[in-house]
């Protein structure tokens, strides 16, 4: 799974603390154009005061001393002019890309790891450089104020970490502040010599050294000797990059200005350090002749108390002046050195450990390491280490010049300079390479393999070979360990880092996969868990495994990448490292002893076999850290991965639970809605029934007929109300049961028409019921749930219908019955359609809402006709009608299956056959009360229990035919109660549970449960003489009902009423117009007794007034005095 990688927060805030730029100064990265708010003479000025270091004196004296003048001067000369060359392409690219040493150095031919040895050699050159600037301030302390020489190079080296520490803002200050001091006391000596004319001069040519010729010709071995010595300050040019890359663009300081100050800045400071090295040179002779030592002649501090002390011809202000010169100079450049120091170990560091404690440590850790070296007395190896020195930077300074001098222009290399690590392979061959074969060509030259002149020019050796192999190297690889991924972040203005949150330019940003996001060019350094994944082929690993898989035989290239292989590489590495180690040492001591160190080598190579053991246990303590680290970050991986699936998962189920939450609130928010509605629907019937019965129970004079009237309709639509609350629980929780019952299709839709029909006339609309003549005698289906279907869409169409007529159409073809209910009522509105199918949703239209429902009855039918296999479609015009269609698979069935008729169309008088006897057991008496007037009218014998117990004695004692059982009652329960009797009795007695416990429905009659039918309170009277007709499997015997008023639909009309019908409607407009509730009321039973003919009509007019519909009421008549006239 590509899962972004999650970002902790300590390492977001520890990156932003590494990226803060108060004290890093934009260490590891590139430098912003907002960075860059110097002017271009301020920052050459401060590039230009790094030169003021007294190391050129020092080594221009110390080469003097021993080649003499000839050698020297053609020496610096020479060294000059090339470093000039070198040093101009590497400042024009600081500069122009805002790149320090070691970024350049990245891009332009060594890549990311491959910059990392050239950063150890730049760091090495600052503390080397600091330590030699340090020793030579400490000696004028010391000659200044007589403190001990251990506590003058300890001031000479803290005193600097103040200023480095604030970085560029700081130093530039401290630059200009301390530049005119050194500048008039640096000129001072050189005015004073061209004073003394062309004798003093003219001595100093003549000045032949401890080596040189006395005729003044020059030697070529000695010339090479100071010219390798020279070249030691090739590295230089870094700490002028380090400055440069705060230089402004060209566009907003001008062309001519930013070429001066890049060149003042950078390779000028070569003409500066040259003038510098010829004075170093000069007095040393002068200090000679005026009876100084050769060890004074090579101090910077002896040298310039000499000439003051010449030119004020007073020592005490010639001390001071000496001094304060020597002071100021070392500052300047300690400050630079200590700078740039801190970056390069910053580079190093991060690079290797993926982590950046802040360039301040390394800025002190820089310090330390210069105090170690000037504790142990690094001037008294001065020109040998520099020489030393001088094999290794010459190889580095050499490959960079070259690709930025010839690979770039011939195309070589990619023209840009490209220092993130998301881009870069580890190590470019190219300048790795070149480096490698200058270091050994140098080494080899050094240690005088190849004969004393070679020796004396090795670094200028190692520096061509470096110089001509880089561009060799990158035409043999096709310079394709450059670039090892493309950006693919579009131009931007700024982009904010995922980790670190600080927006950068484009030019410090990269596409990270890991994260799926842009990454800064510091934060990508410092990540330790991606792995390069975002580049292939592209670590340093993978590197020299794929080159020795390629220069080594496959069975010793299959054991590169092994523990053994690495053990080997390791023990190597450390064991050249002692080796180097202990040659340098055996190099300097054999310059000291008289036998040339033959008497230390035995004891140096038994340390370095020593060594050699403490090696290998240490080489086999990596390796195995390695793999055990390796191993255990690769299960941690696995189980991160793992986590991250889990993680996922919890995702998508906190989505589908947020869902299933916001569809349930949804839910209880329609359900509140509805409650709110459902109340009014109970307590208007409630109140209709309790006030009845207060009326009757207190001997009122109200019609017992009308009351008994009132009471039922409101009993009705509160069992309507919750029979439709428990459809619609049973549909949403998925266990409404559909039977598979043999139905007489004729007969039942005509007894529904029937039904519907003295509806219809009593409003005083038409009722137009068609059917074909031909449709199947029987069919399969769910009677019960079929009927609903229809009584729902037939109640609505005639209940939103105040005056036209009602459609029941039905059409059979291939199975598929086809019912269209159309009606001419209010219709519904377009935005309604769809919403009048969910529950509690009853429309927009005010006239829906004047009827009574809570809107669950299309809810219910929907879902009743999707169970059933069908569809249900709606159409409808506001003000114009409204027509369902149904479309529902009724196959056909074989004749004499069929469920008896319901006996609803006629009045039960009782059954045919003996007679059957019923227990009744509830523990509610009124429910035994009405059951018991309802069955013993019709022929039963019935016997009461109230409780499981007495009822199961009694069923054994009468052994009844049918139970009817309640399920809660107290002691036994109904299904205890059922068991009993079933274990009893066996199928003999049949057990009806009739119960309000609506949750405990079972159906029963399966033979898995002890019952064979469950009914649920309230019970339909006809539902329940259904029930015992097919328990008892007996046939009832009914009376016919008087015949009803003609239908409407079929030829009747209003306007048959008697004349003086007009006149109460008539009135009956005027009282509801002005809403006269008491008044109608009145009026409605004096018509009713007036006109017996009407009783249709005004029982539904009173029906309205139930409802206090006055709108709908006035519609009605207002329909039938239209009707009549």
């Amino acid at each position: 799974m590509n899962q972004p990688a999650y970002i902790y927060r300590e390492k977001r805030l520890y990156n932003k603390w590494a990226a803060s730029q108060t004290l890093e100064d934009y260490a590891l990265r590139y430098t912003a154009d907002s960075a860059r708010r110097w002017s271009a003479g301020r920052v050459a000025n401060t590039a230009i005061g790094a030169t003021a270091f007294l190391a050129c004196e020092a080594i221009g004296a110390t080469i003097t001393l021993a080649y003499g003048f000839a050698n020297s001067v053609a020496a610096i000369a020479a060294a000059v002019a090339l470093m000039f060359v070198i040093g101009f392409p590497i400042a024009y690219q600081a500069a122009r890309r805002g790149l320090d040493i070691d970024l350049l150095t990245r891009g332009a031919g060594f890549g990311y790891l491959g910059s990392t040895i050239t950063s150890l050699i730049y760091a090495s050159f600052t503390f080397l450089l600091f330590s030699v600037e340090a020793s030579i301030m400490a000696v004028a302390l010391r000659a200044m104020s007589g403190i001990p020489m251990s506590l003058a190079y300890v001031l000479s080296s803290l005193v600097v970490i103040p200023v480095a520490l604030y970085g560029m803002s700081a130093i530039t200050r401290f630059q200009f502040v301390t530049q005119p001091i050194w500048v008039m006391l640096q000129l001072a000596p050189i005015g004073y010599i061209l004073w003394l004319g062309q004798p003093a001069l003219d001595e100093w040519s003549r000045f032949a050294g401890q080596f040189g010729a006395p005729d003044g010709e020059v030697s070529l071995l000695y010339f090479g000797l100071a010219f390798s010595t020279l070249l030691s300050l090739l590295p230089q040019i870094g700490e002028q990059a380090d400055y440069l890359r705060f230089l402004p663009a060209r566009e907003k300081t001008g062309r001519t200005r930013w070429w001066l100050a890049m060149i003042a800045g950078g390779p000028g400071w070569t003409l500066i350090g040259g003038a510098k090295l010829l004075l170093g040179s000069f007095l040393a002779d002068y200090v000679l002749r005026h009876g100084a030592t050769a060890a004074q002649a090579a101090s910077p501090t002896d040298l310039f108390l000499t000439i003051f002390t010449a030119m004020t011809s007073h020592s005490g202000l010639a001390l001071v002046l000496t001094g304060i010169f020597v002071i100021t100079c070392q500052l300047k450049i300690n400050v630079t050195n200590a700078y740039a120091g801190s970056i390069a170990w910053s580079n190093f560091f991060a690079r290797l450990t993926h982590s950046h404690p802040g360039r301040v440590v390394w800025l002190i850790f820089n310090v330390v390491l210069a105090l170690i070296l000037m504790e142990i007395g690094i001037l008294d190896a001065i020109e040998g280490i520099l020489i030393l020195y001088a094999n290794i930077a010459a190889g580095w300074i050499g490959a960079l010049a070259a690709d930025l001098m010839i690979s770039k222009p011939l195309g070589l290399s990619p023209r840009g300079i490209e220092f993130k690590r998301a881009h870069l392979f580890d190590i470019n061959p190219v300048g790795v390479g070149a480096m490698t074969l200058s270091i050994v060509a140098s080494t080899v030259s050094h240690v005088g393999l190849l004969g004393p002149l070679p020796q004396a020019f090795a670094p200028a050796i190692g520096l061509a070979i470096a110089f001509v192999a880089a561009p060799a190297i990158a035409l043999a690889t096709r310079s394709r360990y450059y670039i090892a991924r493309r950006s693919t972040l579009p131009a931007k203005a700024e982009r904010r880092c995922i980790i670190c949150e600080n927006s950068f330019q484009p030019d410090d940003m990269a596409h990270c996969p890991v994260y799926s996001a842009p990454i800064c060019s510091l934060c990508c350094t410092l990540e330790a868990r991606c792995h390069d994944r975002c580049k292939d082929r592209s670590r340093a690993t993978e590197q020299v495994s794929h080159w020795l898989e390629r220069l080594l035989p496959t069975s010793l290239a299959a054991q590169v990448h092994t523990p053994v292989g690495h053990f080997i590489g390791v023990l190597a590495l450390i064991n050249l490292c002692n080796a180097l180690v202990l040659g340098v040492i055996h190099r300097e001591f054999a310059r000291r002893m008289a036998d040339g160190g033959a008497a230390i080598a035995p004891v140096l190579l038994a340390v370095f076999f020593a060594f050699a053991l403490l090696a290998g246990i240490a080489a086999w303590i990596i390796v195995l850290a390695h793999e055990s680290r390796r191993a255990a970050m690769q299960e941690t991986q696995h189980h991160m991965q793992k986590l991250v699936e889990e993680i996922a998962s919890h995702d998508v189920t906190d989505r589908q639970l947020q869902k299933a939450k916001e569809a349930a609130e949804s839910a209880n928010a329609a359900k509140s809605r509805y409650l709110v509605s459902v109340s009014h629907e109970i307590r208007s019937p409630l109140n209709s029934i309790y006030g009845y019965a207060q009326l009757l129970e207190r001997g009122s004079d109200v019609p017992p007929v009308e009351a008994a009237r009132v009471i039922r309709r409101s009993a009705e639509h509160l069992t309507n109300l919750v029979e439709g609350l428990l459809d619609i629980s049973q549909v949403e929780s998925g266990i409404l049961r559909v039977s598979r019952d043999t139905v007489r299709l004729p007969p039942f839709l005509d007894q529904l028409a029937n039904m519907f029909r003295p509806q219809a006339q009593a409003k005083g609309i038409a009722f137009v019921y068609e059917r074909p003549e031909r449709l199947p005698e029987f069919v399969h289906t769910d009677q019960k749930r079929l009927r609903q279907i229809l009584i729902n869409v037939l109640s609505n169409a005639i209940k939103f219908t105040e005056a036209g007529k009602v459609g029941f159409k039905v059409k059979y073809r291939s199975q598929l019955a086809t019912i269209e209910i159309a009606d001419t009522g209010i219709g519904i509105d377009p935005r309604d359609l769809k919403r009048i199918f969910d529950p509690f949703e009853r429309g927009s239209n005010p006239g829906a809402h004047r009827q009574q429902g809570v809107g669950l009855g299309l809810s219910i039918t929907q879902a009743l006709v999707q169970i059933l296999g069908g569809e249900i479609t709606v159409s409808s015009e506001p003000g114009k009608g409204t027509r369902f269609v149904i479309r529902v698979m009724l196959s056909q069935a074989a004749a004499g299956a069929a469920l008896p008729d319901s006996p609803s169309g006629d009045t039960v008088t009782g059954y045919v056959g003996p007679r059957r006897s019923i227990l009744l057991i509830d523990d509610d008496p009124t429910q035994i009360a009405v059951l018991r007037n309802l069955l013993e009218p019709l022929g039963f014998p019935v016997y009461t229990a109230l409780d499981g117990e007495s009822g199961t004695m009694l069923a054994a004692q009468v052994r009844p035919d049918l139970v009817l059982l309640d399920i809660t009652m107290p002691g036994l329960s109904g299904w205890e109660t059922a068991r009993l009797i079933r274990e009893a009795h066996g199928p003999a007695i049949r057990i009806v549970m009739v119960s309000a416990d609506a949750h405990e429905y079972r159906r029963g009659g399966d033979g898995q449960d002890a019952h064979d039918m469950f009914l649920i309170k309230p019970v339909e009277l006809n539902t329940l003489l259904d029930t015992i007709s097919d328990q008892l499997d007996i046939e009832w015997t009914s009376g016919t009902p008087a015949p009803a008023t003609a239908d409407a639909g079929e030829g009747g009309s209003a306007d048959a009423l008697p004349e003086a019908a007009q006149a109460y409607l008539v009135e009956l407009e005027q009282l509801v117009r002005i809403g006269h509730v008491r008044g109608i009321e009145r009026k409605i039973q004096e018509f009713e007794a007036a006109v017996p003919e009407a009783r249709p009509m005004t029982g539904h007019f009173l029906a309205s007034l139930d409802r206090f519909d006055l709108k709908g009421l006035g519609a009605m008549i207002k329909t039938r005095l239209n009707d009549g006239r």
